[in-house]
């Protein structure tokens, strides 16, 4: 039986993963579980699954929590980020489901690959922001890394059995998200609610307003340079609107295999638990003639600029994407309060961007420097939009 701590379990992929998990109580129990500000449905989880060790936000959280607990068999309860490294470090866990959405993922993340927990990644901002450290631990720990985003697990199952030096090119699909047929000029008058139309996916609200940008799709050419250990320029990205073949590689004889499947995250976060096996997961089996036609075209740089700025960001040097990704955090913020409009997100980023000079990093400790001088400086160039 593999033992879990989930970080995010509240968040969309958590859900996932606890139902997962309440398919299989022969193969996973639950340690641990953090959650963010839906303490209810965290409670819920509890109750379902009695993990040993929660952890919360902040101390009122906490306090909320507890009291909606019987005190019988009440797990730990602890809050902040020393309460996440609780969770990520909790001693009976095999495996910690990184799924925190954003840098907050990046600390305690660390700490389980530095207490020799295997790794299901769905927090992408982890490599983003300090890919090569992130590789580095996982190395010197011994642990496993295996990719819960579908691009990344579909990349992964695709070079299973190959040769390294036999990949030519690694091809992400991105959906295109709900602006794939909107004119440039009408991007202006985008609203909160029109960028969290995903077509094919649900997601939470900041994954989804970074799909609508591609700056998803942006993180993921970053993630998947690292966690596949290549060049950036064999990383490219095919817009399918269809989102039915979730990436492929391209080898050096020209031929191309692409892992295919219904959009639903359960299929990549059952393989990243099980694997090398598979599992049932409930999702609708996939069939192509009810779907008709795959098509495919070309990312638009100029409509969708977050993307090419990714490319750049991991060009110009190691701590350029944590600015990026930390700056597109605070602009995704606040284009959801209504602060800025949908064009000003990659306005706002571009503008931190041209303001640092990259540089490399030793620790994690400059990774969380470099994170929050790109907020507080984001937080100064939104004054002046």
């Amino acid at each position: 039986m593999k033992k879990l701590a989930i970080l995010g379990s509240t968040g969309s992929i958590g859900v996932s993963t606890l139902d997962i998990v309440a398919s299989a109580p022969d193969r996973f129990k639950v340690e641990a579980l953090t959650g963010g500000k839906n303490i209810e449905l965290l409670a819920e989880q509890i109750k379902a699954f009695s993990p040993k060790v929660v952890s919360v936000l902040d101390k009122e959280d906490a306090a909320q929590l507890a009291g909606m607990l019987p005190s019988a068999n009440r797990p730990e309860i602890f809050s902040g980020v020393e309460g996440m490294i609780a969770a990520a470090t909790t001693p009976d866990a095999d495996m910690v489901v990184a799924a925190i959405v954003g840098a907050a993922g990046l600390v305690p993340t660390a700490a389980a690959i530095k207490a020799g927990k295997d790794i299901a990644l769905a927090n992408k901002e982890t490599l983003v922001t300090a890919g090569r450290l992130f590789m580095d631990m996982v190395k010197k720990a011994g642990v496993k890394l295996y990719p819960v985003d579908s691009e990344h697990s579909a990349v992964f199952q695709s070079i299973e059995g190959h040769r390294k030096q036999d990949i030519s090119k690694i091809i992400l699909t991105a959906s295109g998200g709900p602006f794939l047929h909107t004119l440039i000029d009408q991007l202006k008058n985008v609203t909160v609610q029109d960028a969290l139309n995903h077509p094919n996916w649900s997601m939470g609200k900041k994954i989804t307003i970074d799909s609508a940008t591609m700056m998803n799709k942006g993180l993921e050419v970053i993630e998947a340079k690292w966690l596949f250990d290549t060049e950036v320029d064999k990383i490219k990205v095919n817009i399918h609107p269809q989102s039915i073949i979730h990436s492929m590689v391209e080898y050096i004889d020209g031929c191309v295999i692409a892992q295919l499947g219904t959009p639903d995250m359960k299929t990549p976060i059952a393989y990243a638990l099980s694997y090398p096996e598979r599992i049932p997961t409930g999702v609708k089996p996939l069939d192509l003639t009810d779907i008709g036609e795959l098509t495919f075209l070309k990312p638009d740089m100029e409509k969708f600029p977050c993307l090419k700025l990714a490319y750049e960001a991991i060009k110009a040097g190691e701590s350029m994407p944590a600015v990026m990704n930390a700056a597109n955090e605070v602009a995704v913020e606040a284009f959801l309060k209504g602060i800025l409009r949908f064009v000003q997100i990659p306005k706002l980023i571009q503008m931190v961007i041209d303001q640092h000079e990259p540089k490399e990093f030793s620790c994690v400790e400059d990774v969380l420097k470099v994170d929050l001088w790109s907020r507080k400086k984001s937080r100064e160039v939104m004054k002046t939009l």
